[in-house]
């Protein structure tokens, strides 16, 4: 999880605003070492640890509605890089294409196992497969799709310069941002106008303070939170 070298960053992220956060993150080489060697070995113990869960959600997935086991989007990760991200399917089958991209309180398009899956982050646990191929890490930016990914300023473009998480501050500060975007006429607007700024501002933040036992304390957050 080493930082590359500047000039072989993406041209769009060689900007002033970016250069900042990359010389903080390339003093923090041991830290990232660590994060990605904890990475590797947690998100194998908890695959093997959690296959009854996977066995039973996927049960009541296919029994509840129509469609694949999982939901899998294109999202943006480290150095602009697209993948696509593995979750357990929470809504109806092409939910993207006849609606927004981010979901509302009480969303119609949520099915019934879909709400409870949700509720308590469930849907999250085949993320594990992206953290183990290198996609993703346990604490991190959330990963966007690249339309909103294409609203980013050049300082939010620092986010990119580590891999995207399944947690970070953000994530827990916003965790119930579908009941701001319910009354919303545009929540497309709304998410990038209000919502999106504000939660780049604290991952930005978090970059600054970034160390490996930071991260330890935000999942302790993330358990509590969603608890």
């Amino acid at each position: 999880m080493l930082v590359k070298r500047w000039d072989k960053l993406p041209i769009d992220m060689q900007n002033d605003a970016v250069r900042p956060y990359y010389e903080i993150l390339r003093k923090k080489a041991v830290s990232l070492l660590v994060k990605r060697l904890f990475d590797i070995v947690m998100s194998i113990v908890l695959l093997v640890v959690l296959s009854p869960v996977f066995l039973i959600v996927s049960l009541f997935i296919k029994a509840d509605s129509k469609g694949p086991v999982f939901y899998r989007q294109e999202r943006v990760t480290q150095y602009g890089k697209r993948f696509k991200i593995f979750k357990f399917r929470t809504m109806v089958v092409n939910a993207d294409k006849i609606g927004s991209l981010v979901t509302i309180n009480n969303d119609p398009r949520v099915t019934k196992i879909g709400k409870k899956l949700r509720k308590y982050r469930l849907d999250e646990i085949p993320q594990l497969l992206n953290i183990f191929t290198g996609d993703m890490t346990f604490v991190g930016t959330r990963p966007e799709v690249p339309k909103y990914v294409a609203c980013y300023t050049d300082e939010m473009k620092a986010t990119l310069l580590l891999p995207a998480g399944v947690t970070s501050k953000a994530s827990i500060e916003y965790k119930n941002e579908e009941k701001i975007l319910k009354e919303a006429e545009n929540t497309d607007e709304v998410y990038v106008e209000r919502i999106l700024g504000e939660k780049m501002r604290i991952n930005i933040e978090s970059i600054r303070s970034f160390s490996f036992f930071s991260d330890m304390v935000l999942l302790l957050r993330t358990c509590l939170a969603v608890l």
